[in-house]
């Protein structure tokens, strides 16, 4: 089995349910709240976890109620924390999320100790990634943080992935050479090339100016259409499951079915299923009309959809 090291966040998410987002100065009654494991990096580790992956998380969290639940949670699922700082007198990365009956939400980050990753802590744990054979960031951290432990990884060998999120402007060049696959959704491709993507091909050549700076792959993720993989020799479009959206921050719908024990299929408040192949949600993201198919009929839906797609893959 192959070793995975997580390098990045963790933050706690407190999830409030709302009937409808409250005006500036507007005080509203909610649904609900709740308190989520979450934060991109932890996300990432705990899935793997989930599915059986031998994986290990380098991060920080702070000695409160937070980070030990934090860390109580990646344990629960097999994820090993030998690399995970607990730093006295600082307070744990939170997230603070309200979602609405519609899906919609607004987010709020406070980064707390994702902030405090330093390159001391990863030389600290050097060996748990020369152990390794697949290192996995995202930038919930300090950049200058995830490129020392890019250039390690690329050095020592080991296949590594990024989620560029969230995107910023001006990250340079050299920061993507060596690295295997990234996985931009359409909104941080276009802050990533400084140009929003409305159709395919549109979306392919963002992904080759990303190729053209070192990446040897880009997995654009599409909400609901699925996704579109771009590789040198390649570009291959792969269709999503639909679901009904009840949260466009929806791995936290998703995370928060997980940790209670939800087994894949089995049906969900709202009609959500978990599946092993993944979980997608309409995004509200609008897009050109040639999107999809420069040939859509009245009716065809989305079957017609993912055949152009399916007939245009090179």
């Amino acid at each position: 089995m192959k070793k995975i090291v997580v390098v990045g966040s963790l933050n706690m998410d407190c999830v409030v349910e709302t009937p409808s987002m409250p005006k500036p100065g507007e005080t509203i009654t909610g649904k609900s709240v709740s308190q989520v494991p979450g934060g991109k990096g932890a996300n990432q580790a705990y899935a793997i976890g989930k599915l059986g992956g031998d994986v290990q998380m380098i991060g920080a969290v702070g000695n409160d109620s937070c980070g030990m639940a934090l860390k109580k949670s990646l344990e629960s699922v097999g994820v090993k924390t030998d690399g995970l700082a607990i730093l006295d007198g600082e307070t744990t990365g939170q997230a603070f999320i309200t979602v609405d009956g519609q899906g919609e939400n607004s987010i709020i980050i406070i980064a707390g100790t994702n902030g405090l990753v330093t390159r001391e802590l990863i030389d600290q744990n050097r060996r748990l990634i020369e152990e390794s054979d697949i290192v996995i960031m995202q930038l919930e951290i300090p950049l200058e943080v995830v490129e020392y432990v890019k250039e390690l990884a690329v050095s020592l060998g080991k296949l590594v992935i990024v989620d560029p999120a969230p995107a910023v402007e001006g990250i340079p060049d050299h920061f993507w050479k060596g690295i295997d696959f990234i996985k931009p959704n359409e909104t941080e491709l276009a802050i990533l090339t400084g140009q929003e993507r409305k159709n395919r091909e549109e979306l392919e050549e963002g992904a080759r100016q990303m190729l053209a700076k070192g990446v040897k792959g880009v997995l654009v993720s599409l909400g609901g259409d699925g996704c579109l993989l771009v590789r040198e020799e390649e570009s291959r479009f792969f269709p999503a499951n639909k679901v009904k959206a009840v949260d466009h921050c929806g791995r936290r719908l998703f995370y928060r079915r997980v940790r209670a024990g939800v087994k894949p299929g089995k049906k969900l408040r709202g009609g959500h299923r978990l599946r092993a192949e993944g979980v997608s949600y309409r995004s509200h993201q609008k897009r050109s009309p040639d999107f999809h198919s420069h040939k859509r009929r009245s009716g065809s839906g989305i079957r017609e959809r993912e055949e152009h797609y399916a007939e245009t893959d090179h």
